[in-house]
Order: structure tokens, then sequence, then C-alpha cells
């Protein structure tokens, strides 16, 4: 096998990592190998392609992802946690600390109360607190 076809098998291989698992780190190594894959096509052994991919890699980490990131406009978490909380929903199923649900916008969540509160019946406006996940922590209002 030669040369190119490694790093073109190690972008697609970091390509399905990405699309797998999608965090736009795994990108970088995807650039990196066609990058390189393309540089060995004219010069340089194994070990000097494996240290121009590293360092193209680096590189990309670097300045690339936040580039990306920013162009992008991924969302962190902590900005999803700040959209629903304070906002007052109705629930759609009787809420306790460990089952129920909330509707936001005709979409159904997960729902707990907060601590050992009692349990918040069908149909009433709960305040959201916070959230962990996925899950919404609500208190009767």
């Amino acid at each position: 096998m030669e040369i190119w076809m490694v790093f073109i098998v190690v972008s697609i291989i970091a390509v399905i990592l990405e699309i797998v698992f999608p965090s736009l780190f795994c990108i970088n190594f995807a650039f990196a190998g066609l990058l390189t894959a393309f540089i060995s096509l004219f010069w340089g052994s194994w070990l000097t392609l494996t240290f121009v991919f590293l360092g193209i890699s680096l590189v990309s980490i670097l300045f690339i992802k936040p580039l990306l990131s920013k162009t992008l406009k991924i969302e962190s978490s902590a900005d999803f946690k700040s959209e629903y909380v304070g906002k007052i929903v109705k629930t759609i199923e009787p809420v306790n600390s460990t089952s129920g649900a909330v509707t936001i916008y005709d979409e159904r969540w997960e729902a707990r109360t907060v601590g050992n509160a009692e349990e918040i019946p069908s149909g009433c406006d709960v305040k959201i607190v916070s959230n962990d996940s996925l899950t919404l922590f609500v208190e009767k209002i």
C-alpha cells in the first residue's frame, strides 16, 4: 500500500468518527490526512510524513477548530441550559422526584421536582429552575 493511501484511509476514518461523535475534533485529523496525502505524492518518507501529519493536526486543532466553532456558532451546554431556565410551562403528566413531563413549544420534555417537593399534578403551571441534560427540574408556582 502506498503512503498516500494510508493517509486517505486515516482521513476517511476521521470523517466517520466525526459523524458518529460530532465535536469538530476528528475533522482536524481528516483535514491533516488529506493534506499529508497530497504532500506525499511529491515528497517525503514515512517518518517525515508522520511528523507532517502530526504538525498539521496540531495547527488544525489550535486554529481551525476555534474558527469553525465560531463560524458555525456551536453552542455550549451552558447556553442550552439558560435557554429554558425561568420559563413557565405546563405539566402534561404528574411530576415528582422520579418521573413526569412538561410541554415546551408543543414538545414533551422529561421533568422532575426540585429536592423532595410534593408531586405536582398534571395541568399545573410550573417554573423551570434548572436542568440536567434533557431532564428539566421544575417547581410549582
